[in-house]
Formats: structure tokens, C-alpha cells, sequence
């Protein structure tokens, strides 16, 4: 697997995170690790992407279905993420979910 994450039978759904940071680690990389790590072994989990600059990061995870999602929403050590982020980890955050239908990947 190269950046992207592998493609799959569609429909599917991805739900896109993004985000600008507080200043400082605060134990946010561990954090991020954990999720991904927690989130894989999650119903339905089909896969993430991610990238950050110094400004902005773009978290993009797939699942199967939204009944996975609101799963994995719900998940308690996952809350506990959730509310570290709003009280230390972001200044902002908007968050979207999305219905896949079409995808396309071409190397060149």
C-alpha cells in the first residue's frame, strides 16, 4: 500500500476530521497513534489517511457502514479522545461524513 489507502466495494462511506492544533504535543501523537491502532479493530473499519501541516491536518477514515461509524463514535475510550481534543488538542475542528460512490486511483 502506497499513500493512499486500498480501494473498496462500494458504496462505503469516509468520514473526513479536520483541524487546526493548540500549540504544543500534550501527548496528542500518542493519542492519534492509539486511535488508529483502536479504530482498525473496530467493526466495519476499512481504513484511514491522514496529513498535517503546520496549520492544518485532514484525517480521512473509510467504513462500511454508518451504523460502524456511529459505533465507533460512541466507542468510550474514543470519547475520552474526543474530549481531550475539545479541551486541549484543537482550536477548531469541523467534521464530515460522506457516502462514497465513485473512486478513482491512477498511477502514473
Amino acid at each position: 500500500m502506497g499513500i493512499f489507502t486500498n480501494t473498496y466495494d462500494l458504496p462505503y462511506y469516509a468520514v473526513i476530521f479536520a483541524s487546526e492544533r493548540t500549540e504544543g504535543e500534550k501527548g496528542y501523537g500518542i493519542m492519534a497513534a492509539k486511535m488508529v491502532e483502536l479504530a482498525s479493530k473496530q467493526k466495519g473499519f476499512l481504513g484511514v489517511e491522514s496529513a498535517r501541516d503546520t496549520q492544518l491536518g485532514i484525517t480521512i477514515s473509510y467504513w462500511k457502514t454508518l451504523d460502524d461509524i456511529t459505533a465507533w463514535k460512541e466507542n468510550a475510550v474514543h470519547q475520552i479522545a474526543q474530549e481531550r481534543g475539545k479541551k486541549e488538542w484543537y482550536s477548531r475542528f469541523g467534521l464530515r461524513v460522506c457516502k462514497v460512490e465513485r473512486d478513482y486511483f491512477f498511477e502514473v
